[in-house]
């Protein structure tokens, strides 16, 4: 188990694990984070890892990720980005381009990170897709705003049900969930997160 805090949970540790040259990805990754999923935000950084003359205003998969460590400089002053490599913006783009077949699960503990852009008829273009194309097996993710504290509550129920109990991972958020639902909480603080499989 390896645990990344503060500055080290960074992108360039996260994308040394699917890398295709390093040894294969955690089988389970999670990550406490704040996610996005916004048109303009794109726009306003200046992306360093594009490439190809591709315009972020239209291409849905710079529209959404994860932040990370770093990303308050890249956001406020992106002129600091020029001597660095990672921004801490960590797109669905970047994601997509990575190896994680070895990663059976990917929890995104952060708000609306199942969220992305409908492209007709070929799905949504976000978080989702990414982790699937990098070739994650299971993906739990959150369809809105998700409070901090029963976000952890469920998390830890979650994991409970799913090590200790010997549950699938279906099971074991739907008892999660239950578990709060049983409680007395409004479906706000516990509905919010799905299994994409």
């Amino acid at each position: 188990n390896r645990v990344f805090i503060g500055k080290e949970a960074n992108e360039e540790k996260f994308k040394s694990f699917g890398n295709y040259t390093s040894k294969l990805s955690p089988s389970v990754i999670h990550f406490s984070t704040h996610g996005y999923f916004n048109a303009d935000l794109v726009q306003k950084l200046s992306c360093k890892n594009c490439g190809n003359g591709v315009n972020n205003s239209f291409y849905p998969m710079q529209q959404s990720g994860l932040v990370l460590a770093g990303a308050n400089k890249a956001w406020f002053n992106s002129s600091s980005l020029e001597n660095q490599n990672e921004d801490g913006m960590l797109s669905a783009d970047e994601i997509s381009l990575m190896d994680l077949s070895a990663t059976k699960l990917v929890i995104l503990s952060a708000c609306e990170t199942g969220l992305g852009e409908i492209h007709n008829s070929e799905g949504v273009y976000g978080l989702q897709r990414a982790f699937k194309i990098s070739g994650v097996n299971s993906l739990i993710m959150s369809l809105w705003q998700v409070p901090d504290k029963q976000t952890a509550d469920l998390m830890e129920l979650f994991y409970d049900n799913w090590l200790s109990k010997n549950m699938n991972i279906h099971d074991a958020l739907h008892a999660a969930q239950r578990s709060l639902r049983d409680k007395k909480l409004e479906p706000y603080y516990w509905a919010g997160f799905i299994l994409a499989e």
